[in-house]
């Protein structure tokens, strides 16, 4: 369990950085070879893998979202 959960995170630091590689990539600024191999390894990952990190990624920043959102927005009932 525990290393499902660090496989997890390292997935997801993973395609943070390839995405960072692939925009400047994109601008045609020179990728560093730490960028080439980001980029080489989030294409070889597999689909379940990549869906699972963007998937465990967008659910943790909706909740993270929605409490932070509850906290500051939300109205308090007043004592009846």
């Amino acid at each position: 369990m525990v290393d499902e959960s660090a496989e997890v995170f390292d997935d997801l630091y993973l395609g943070i950085r390839a995405g960072g590689a692939l925009r400047k990539q994109r601008r045609g600024e020179p990728l560093t070879t730490e960028e080439q191999e980001a980029i080489g390894r989030w294409q070889r990952l597999s689909t379940f893998r990549k869906a699972f990190a963007i998937g465990a990624f967008a659910i943790g920043t909706f909740g993270l979202g929605f409490t932070l959102g509850g906290l500051i927005f939300g109205r308090r009932r007043k004592a009846a």
